[in-house]
Parts: structure tokens; C-alpha cells; sequence
């Protein structure tokens, strides 16, 4: 669709010019010229029109060009940034024009600008922002983070509901669930708006490249150090949904042909250009009372986007509610995220067994190992209604050998290859993890009934069993379909219980029901079993080199009735945790070996790529400044590092958590591959877990890479034909699983920042104790230490009489000289360094899911005289509902 030149509107329409850049519309390296042409006459182009296909294939054979992901600065969405196929410094996309209407995510094709047109940084300067905003890519793999789940699952004597962390698989691999920075500080779509004092309003997550810690103290680059820099000429996938949400205005100009036919919606998500949506779309009372709507949340998809508008062209699709509540708001960052949230069709529903309960076909006994009488059970969150797994441990007559047992639901069975049920998960490839509910991958019948390891009834699964000595020796290994009937379903508190008290019995009021078969004492015992064998599969793991970065998690207390946030508290990993998990990654790698020596050009693995090479040097050096001795040589020599550089203090533990999270940033995503698509076996390697072979074989209710795992395994097996699907098209279907599962960390990440700023809206202000991990000349980055949010504080918003930044060494120093509050006192002076430990309070501002942080003078009373410690710090005891 033709319209006018939208530059005409530029004067009027407010905030446009952020949306471009400061450099102004039409302008990048790539094209200077743009900002001086005439808009009259003919219209100019504003972007560069895509190269073809042939020539793009051309351009990459001969190297002078490079694909890669785009992403998007969240915080300074004119920077844009893909990773460097070296591994150096990231390739920097500078402006709307350069990135020709990509969007984050998508995967691009770039080419170099010239020389003279490379990012110059300079190493004292305060604000330089040399890499890509990586919104928390830390591999669940590496860390022991905590998808938090569930459904509302409220009594009605108990005023809330606890919505505890989700084991994503218990598996350190896959670390039971989120990536880096679990609360995403900006909440809502990482937007963020630079207001004139230069304060952020309440933005996204901090990262690495908004200058804190390594990219602000990094010294080892000359005075003057070059970033290539590029601008994009193909999109090979627009990988981003082209939804968004936001708000709807009136064009400024009200005489222009423009205001007759369109209005002007805006997205909160920044990275996202303001898009021309038909005024028949808008609501019909829009136009005469457009403040009725100021706070309405819609969404809007992008249709069209041409060569010479800044604005892209778009169709209105649904009014949300209002900004700032729960339910539209999550509605809105699943519809941007592609998350397909609609119910399953009737032709789905209706392949499923329709009686129930269902019971077993006589026919699949004698297929199957019956392993009903054993005592086989689930550990899981209490909330828990998807159970993938369970865990049996009986003791061999020699007294030293047991015979340890995981058993995954079947799924497989229930999913037949290629039908419509397949199809379906497959293109949903994960279910989506929110505070509030779940996002099914399958049908709730499955999930919850069909597959679901309930306890007293029959089950069909799929098991790994090893002969193991209690020092976790194996001594042999089966795999093979089986029958279960699981005698209970304990929660992680039952569990950790029974460690805890290895000589006591458990009262049976304080445990859930047990099948008559099996005995309170004999479930307990093996429970400690299981224990005493993980704990040492665990120190062998790290002993051979794996790698964990435990970050600070956030569970939620939820008011039952009308699903507000009451509370929280940080999610503790116990050994009852750890315990699950060993067990699960040993039957991944089992697994893993098992498919890739029968079908070494078609087996479904994960893969864990080395840090990035230009970060982690930059790591290496801040370490090196700060006069931390860590050795990054490794996984395991970093896992060392981090173990013992710190006490067990307060103070220690807290720079244990800021160094954690600094470690985080130069880490890379772990990817689903085919192996027939990767000829260097050295890059099949886990970096994290130090393994040469690994995959998801523990999961299939919530992921479907474990569903396609377990056909291989049946095929490798002899019960099935191997799956008929050529390894490139594997691959596609590895990358589609990629893409959804990044997607679905996001989602849960802006969840989590969503219930954590309505908290801090509802029971604020909080105060915490927080720790300075990056330095700026007139701001400084702090780790919340008590809810695990990242803020900015900026001095311009504290009542300072002055402020003085410095280069002490290599350390930046920024001091900080308070106002006394008698005029009569001196004024306090306060230095800030990294790992200065400060007091924070977190405050809701006046526009929807934003808070600030400030930071508390020195030597002040509480600031608060509240009760947030009450209100927002549930004791983890209280876990079950």
C-alpha cells in the first residue's frame, strides 16, 4: 500500500526522532547522505533495497558477507549488533537505515561498511557499549535456575498460593529451567525511555554491553580501538514474530491526508517501529475520544514496510485491557513472542483416548518390562501436574550395588509420528512456563493424565537402569519400555526432609499418600540411597570438569482469589534438587551415547559452544584489575575458581553472586543439532557440563526434542523403524526448537518482571541489599541482592551536592557527596566501586510495571519503617500450599 512520505510528519509526531536514532532520520554509516535529500517530488527511499538471493548466496561463498541473528540493544534500541563468526568482538549495526528493517531476531545477511565507518571505543570513555545486548542467553544448562510454575492451586483455608520454582527437567544441563537474569528489571518488552535528566524509566535488564563492569574497565585495548561495523542487505528469516504491543494515538498533524486514513500505534517495545495502522481498525470512538484509550494495551501485527517509510504499516489485531494488569499483559508478551496459546482443535483432541481413565492394552504387557511392584516414585515442585519422571533405587544382595531406575513418561506412545497431535507439538516445541499457569506444549488430558506419572496407577514409560556401586560406579546399563505404578509423589520439601533426617521417621501426616504395596520407611531409605550415590556422581562431575552458575531465583506467593503477588523470596537449590537432577543428566548422556552410535548422521544431541572469545577476555582482564584469581582456562578451572576465591560471609557470598553474574555474560546458548550436520565431533562437545555427547531425553511432556530422542532410542532399540527424515531436515526441526525454547525463556523472564513490578506497585517501596556490579560516570549498575534484579541508579535522582568520577588504577571510582539533611551536619561522603555493598529501595513509578532504584544515604534510619520483610520475603518453608 502506497502512502505519503512519512518524513513529513516528523516535526509533529512526538517521539519519532527516538525511534531513528540521534543521528536523525535516514542516516547510518552506511548512508549520510540520506539526511540532507529533499522529500519533495519524487519520494526518496529511505532504506537500501535487499540484495537478491543468488547474489547473497554469492556474497557468502566468497566471504564478503555475513549472516548471523540480529539483536537489538534493548536500552539503546539504535545500536544494533550480530555475533562476529570468529568469535571476537560482536559486528555493530548503527541505526534504523543500516538495519533495513530487520527486527530482533531475525536472521540476517550484512556487509562490511568501510573503514572509516567503523565504531570507534575508547577505553576511558564512561558510556561505551562495544557488544550485543545479550537478554539473558545464559544456558539453562549451566546454571541451577528454576522455571516457576504453576497453575493456581488454591485451598480455599490457605490465603495464597505458592508458585514454586518448576524443575525443568531436573537437570543441570537444562538447570531446571531460566537463563541469566531470571527478573527482567523494564518488565514490559524490554522498553526503556531516556528521559531529560537522562534517568531510565525502570528499563531492561542490564547487560553487558551498557557498560558495566568488564566493557567500562577494560584496559588492554589501545587508546583508540575499532568495532566493524556493517549494515544489512538480506533477511534470510524474519524469525521475530511481527507482533507487538503498545498503544494507539492520534497523528499530530491534524490537516494532513495521513490523519484521515491512519492512526499512529506505538510499541512498548522500543526495538519495535511505530506502525501506521488503518483508523477502520482502531476502535470506532477513537478519533473523537482518543484519551478513553490512553491505557489501553493493543496488539499489533506488522503487515508491510517499505523502502521509503521510517513507519512500518500494520493491522490492528486485539485490544488487550489495560497496561499494567496481569492477564492483558501476559496476553500481550505471548502474542509478541509467537507463543501459540489457543486451545487445541477438536481434530487434536479427538485422536487422544477418549474414556477415561484409560487403562492399558493387554497387548503392551508383553512388550514391556513390568516393573509395577517395584518402589518407584516422582519428586517434583508440590504444584506440579505434568510428572516427566521418576526415580526407583533398589539395594543389590551384596550390600554395595543398587539398581537405580529413571523412568520418563512414554509420550512417544501417545504421539504418533506424523499425525495431527505431531504436528502440533512440534510447531509448539515446548510448553511456556509463566508465573501464573502453563502454556502447554500438549493437551491437558496428556499432560496431566494420560502421561503424567500419577501416583497408583499403571504408567507406561520408557527407563534407563543401571547397576551402580554407592560411589556411582556403573557397573551396567539397560534401556528399555516399561510399566510403572509410582507408590507416591513426594515434593522436593518431602525429599529434603528425608535427607535431613536420615534416622528419623517422617510422620505420616507430614507425607503425602503411599500405596499399601510399599512403606513410608522403604521410600525413605531409598531417597537416602539416591542421595548418597548423587552426591558423589556430582563430585565427579566436577572433579571432570563441569561447570554450574548458580544465580538468585524468584518465587512468588500468590493471593488465590485474585492472583496478585503477596510475596516472595529467593528460590533455594537443595540437595533434594540436586539429587533429581543427577540422576536425569546421567540418563541424558546415557541416552545421548545410545542414539548417536546407532545412528551417527541422524541422532538429536545438544551441543554447548565456549564462552565468546572478546567478552571472556574482557572477563579475564576486569578479573585481573580487580585482583580476582580466576581461571578461565576451563569450565571446570572456572567452576574451581568460583568455588573457592570466596568465604562463606555475607559480604563473600554476595561477590560470589556478582562475579557469577558477570561469568554469565560471555556464555552462549546451548543448541539442539543433527549430528550428520557437523563434521567436527570436537564441536558435538557440552562446554558446561564438559561432556562430548549429550541430549534431552527426560522431558517429553514439556519439550519436544525428548519426543523425537525417544523414537530414536526406540528405533536404536529394535522396537520401531528409525524415523524417516533426512538429517537437514532434522536440523530444521533442531532450529525450530531453538528458536521456541529461547522464545519461551523470554516469556517466563517477562513474566517473572511483570508479577516483580506489580509486587513492588502493590507492597512497595522494598528495601534490599544490593551490590554495585558495574561503574559508570554518572550512574552505577547494582545486583538486588534479596529478590535478584538488576537496576541503575542514577546519581542525577539522589539529593547529592555533588558527584566525581574516577579512574583509580585500573578501578573506576565514582564518589558520591550527599546533601545532609541539617544544614548544620557535614555533608556524607560516599564512595562506590565495584563490589561496594549499598542499601537500595525499589519504588513504582507512575507509569504501568516501571520502578526505579535509589539508593539509601549512608548512616540513615530505615527508610522505610515497613513491612516488607514480612510481605515480600515468605519463608521457603511455607512451599506447600
Amino acid at each position: 500500500m502506497s502512502h505519503p512520505d512519512c518524513r513529513l510528519n516528523l516535526g509533529t509526531l512526538r517521539g519519532v526522532s527516538s525511534v531513528v536514532g540521534p543521528r536523525g532520520v535516514g542516516t547510518s554509516p552506511g548512508d549520510k547522505k540520506s539526511k540532507n535529500k529533499s522529500i519533495r517530488g519524487k519520494k526518496k527511499s529511505i532504506f537500501e533495497n535487499y540484495m537478491s538471493k543468488e547474489d547473497v548466496s554469492e556474497g557468502l561463498k566468497r566471504g564478503t558477507l555475513i549472516q548471523g541473528v540480529l539483536r537489538i540493544n534493548p536500552k539503546k534500541f539504535h545500536e544494533a549488533f550480530i555475533p562476529s563468526p570468529d568469535g571476537d568482538r560482536d559486528i555493530f549495526i548503527d541505526g534504523i537505515v543500516a538495519r533495513n528493517r530487520a527486527l530482533n531476531g531475525d536472521l540476517v545477511v550484512v556487509k562490511l561498511l568501510p573503514e572509516e565507518q567503523w565504531k570507534v571505543i575508547k577505553p576511558e570513555s564512561g558510556d561505551k557499549e562495544t557488544e550485543g545486548a545479550y537478554e539473558s542467553d545464559l544456558p539453562e544448562e549451566l546454571c541451577g535456575s528454576h522455571l516457576l510454575q504453576q497453575s493456581l492451586k488454591g485451598h480455599n483455608d490457605s490465603p495464597d498460593v505458592i508458585t514454586e520454582a518448576q524443575l525443568d527437567d531436573s537437570d543441570s544441563e537444562n538447570g531446571h529451567g531460566n537463563t541469566q537474569n531470571v527478573v527482567v528489571d523494564g518488565v514490559k518488552k524490554h522498553s526503556v525511555c531516556v528521559h531529560e535528566k537522562g534517568k531510565e524509566s525502570a528499563g531492561a535488564p542490564v547487560t553487558e554491553d551498557e557498560s558495566t563492569s568488564m566493557a567500562q574497565d577494560t584496559s588492554a585495548l589501545p587508546e583508540k580501538s575499532l568495532q566493524r561495523a556493517a549494515k544489512v542487505v538480506y533477511i534470510v528469516e524474519k524469525k521475530h514474530s511481527r507482533a507487538a504491543t503498545g498503544f494507539l494515538k492520534l497523528l499530530a498533524d491534524k490537516n494532513s491526508e495521513l490523519f484521515r486514513k491512519y492512526a499512529l500505534f506505538s510499541p512498548s517495545d522500543h526495538r519495535v517501529p511505530r506502525i501506521y495502522v488503518p483508523l477502520k481498525d482502531c476502535p470506532q470512538d477513537f478519533v473523537t475520544r482518543p484519551k478513553d484509550y490512553a491505557n489501553t494495551l493493543f496488539i499489533c501485527r506488522i503487515v508491510d514496510w517499505k523502502e521509503d517509510s521510517n513507519f512500518a504499516l500494520g493491522q490492528l489485531t486485539k485490544s488487550l485491557g489495560q497496561a499494567g494488569e496481569i492477564e492483558p499483559e501476559t496476553e500481550g508478551i505471548l502474542t509478541e513472542y509467537g507463543v501459540d496459546f489457543s486451545d487445541f482443535s477438536s481434530e487434536v483432541l479427538e485422536s487422544l483416548p477418549q474414556g477415561l481413565p484409560w487403562t492399558i492394552p493387554p497387548e503392551e504387557f508383553s512388550k514391556r518390562r513390568d516393573l509395577r511392584k517395584d518402589c518407584i516414585f516422582t519428586i517434583d515442585p508440590s504444584t506440579a501436574r505434568d510428572l516427566d519422571d521418576a526415580l526407583s533405587c533398589k539395594p543389590l544382595a551384596d550390600g554395595n550395588t543398587y539398581e537405580v531406575g529413571v523412568h520418563i513418561a512414554d509420550v512417544s506412545y501417545f504421539v504418533p509420528d506424523g499425525s495431527e497431535l505431531d504436528q502440533v507439538a512440534a510447531q509448539r516445541a515446548t510448553s511456556v512456563y509463566l508465573v501464573q499457569k502453563v502454556v502447554p506444549m500438549l493437551p491437558r488430558v496428556l499432560c496431566e493424565e494420560l502421561c503424567s506419572l500419577n501416583p497408583m496407577t499403571d504408567k507406561l514409560t520408557f527407563s534407563v537402569i543401571w547397576t551402580l556401586t554407592s560411589e556411582g560406579k556403573i557397573l551396567s546399563e539397560w534401556f528399555g519400555r516399561t510399566i510403572i505404578r509410582s507408590c507416591t509423589k513426594l515434593s522436593y520439601e518431602h525429599a529434603q526432609s528425608m535427607i535431613e533426617s536420615p534416622t528419623e521417621k517422617i510422620p505420616e501426616q507430614e507425607l503425602p499418600p503411599i500405596s499399601p504395596e510399599h512403606t513410608s520407611a522403604e521410600v525413605h531409605q531409598a531417597v537416602l540411597n539416591l542421595h548418597r550415590i548423587a552426591k558423589e556422581l556430582r563430585k565427579q562431575r566436577f572433579l571432570d570438569g563441569a561447570l554450574r552458575l548458580d544465580q538468585l531465583k524468584l518465587s512468588f506467593t500468590l493471593d488465590h482469589e485474585t492472583g496478585l503477588p503477596q510475596g516472595c523470596h529467593i528460590y533455594e537449590y537443595r540437595d533434594s534438587n540436586k539429587l533429581v537432577e543427577e540422576f536425569m543428566l546421567l540418563a541424558n548422556m546415557a541416552v545421548a551415547h545410545k542414539i548417536y552410535r546407532a545412528f551417527p548422521e541422524r541422532a538429536l544431541l545438544r551441543r554447548h559452544p565456549p564462552p565468546q572469545t572478546k567478552m571472556l577476555n574482557d572477563l579475564v582482564e576486569f578479573c585481573d584489575q580487580m585482583g580476582l584469581p580466576v581461571d578461565f582456562t576451563s569450565s571446570g578451572a572456572l567452576n574451581k575458581s568460583l568455588t573457592e576465591i570466596f568465604g562463606d560471609d555475607k559480604y563473600s557470598l554476595a561477590r560470589k553472586e556478582v562475579l557469577t553474574n558477570m561469568c554469565s555474560r560471555p556464555m552462549q546458548m546451548a543448541l539442539y543439532f543433527c549430528s550428520g550436520m557437523l563434521r567436527d565431533r570436537e564441536q558435538f562437545r557440552h562446554y558446561a557440563l564438559n561432556v562430548p555427547l549429550y541430549t534431552h531425553f527426560t522431558s517429553p511432556i514439556r519439550r519436544f526434542p525428548d519426543v523425537v530422542v525417544h523414537r530414536l532410542l526406540a528405533a536404536a532399540l529394535g522396537y520401531r523403524e528409525l524415523p524417516d527424515v533426512e538429517p537437514s531436515v532434522l536440523q530444521k526441526q533442531a532450529d525450530h526448537c531453538n528458536d521456541r525454547r529461547m522464545a519461551s525463556k523470554r516469556v517466563h523472564e517477562l513474566s517473572t518482571g511483570l508479577f516483580f513490578a506489580v509486587l513492588v506497585k502493590e507492597s512497595g517501596p522494598l528495601e534490599s541489599e544490593a551490590m554495585v556490579l558495574g561503574v559508570l560516570n554518572q550512574a552505577f549498575d547494582v545486583l538486588v541482592l534479596r529478590y535478584g534484579v538488576q537496576k541503575r541508579i542514577y546519581c542525577n535522582a539522589l539529593p547529592l551536592r555533588s558527584h566525581h568520577f574516577q579512574k583509580v588504577g585500573k578501578k573506576p571510582v565514582l564518589t558520591l557527596v550527599w546533601e545532609p539533611e541539617d544544614m548544620e551536619q557535614e555533608p556524607v561522603q560516599q564512595v562506590i566501586t565495584i563490589f561496594s555493598l549499598v542499601e537500595v529501595v525499589l519504588r513504582a513509578e507512575a507509569a504501568a510495571l516501571k520502578y526505579s532504584a535509589t539508593l539509601k544515604q549512608p548512616g540513615t534510619e530505615d527508610l522505610l519503617g515497613l513491612q516488607d520483610k514480612e510481605d515480600c520475603d515468605s519463608d521457603p518453608d511455607e512451599q506447600e500450599d
